[in-house]
């Protein structure tokens, strides 16, 4: 399904939760939108390459996160393929559980595969710059926000670091310490 809201068209193909078959969440907490703050990480797990393959690994991390660290759904609000589609995990209006600290503050975006040797191809990158823009488009995420590396603020290698390189890069990327923001009074 092309990815839009209202009179909003967004250049990616975003794949479901009905569509790749996920698991019923345990609970939900609303997302205060917009947000400032965007995250990127890998799964550090298996590449895919289809919608096929992509939506077997979405089942094996919803699943991981689920049965093994106790989540109540996937972590990570969406999700990338090597096919250059955008998977839907809590979406945008759901807080995520992706960075401990921050997940009511910001969203997250997870390549699927381990990027610390390589980098994604470049249907995963166009994917995920243009799934930003859309956010901004749909007021979920405001346009002067910051991006950091999940590494930024947790002791991980997250996103590995051929895409962290890269994603220093990249206009909004922050090279100072986040700050959480001050919530309104």
């Amino acid at each position: 399904m092309q990815c839009h809201h209202r009179d909003i068209k967004c250049n990616v193909t975003l794949v479901t939760r009905d569509e790749w078959h996920a698991r019923p969440t345990k609970s939900t907490s609303p997302m205060n939108t917009p947000v400032g703050i965007v995250f990127i990480h890998h799964t550090a797990m298996s590449e895919c390459e289809n919608q096929s393959s992509c939506t077997l690994e979405m089942q094996k991390i919803q699943n991981f996160h689920m049965d093994v660290r106790g989540w109540d759904d996937i972590g990570y609000n969406f999700l990338v393929g090597g096919d250059g589609r955008v998977y839907e995990g809590r979406g945008w209006d759901r807080v995520g559980a992706h960075t401990l600290g921050w997940n009511d503050v910001s969203v997250a975006f997870s390549v699927m595969g381990n990027y610390t040797h390589k980098l994604p191809n470049t249907a995963a990158l166009t994917a995920v710059t243009n799934m930003i823009e859309c956010g901004i488009q749909m007021k979920k995420i405001t346009r002067d926000y910051k991006m950091y590396g999940h590494r930024d603020v947790r002791p991980t290698e997250c996103p590995g670091q051929m895409l962290y390189d890269l994603i220093k890069t990249w206009p909004h990327f922050d090279p100072n310490k986040p700050v959480r923001p001050t919530p309104p009074s």
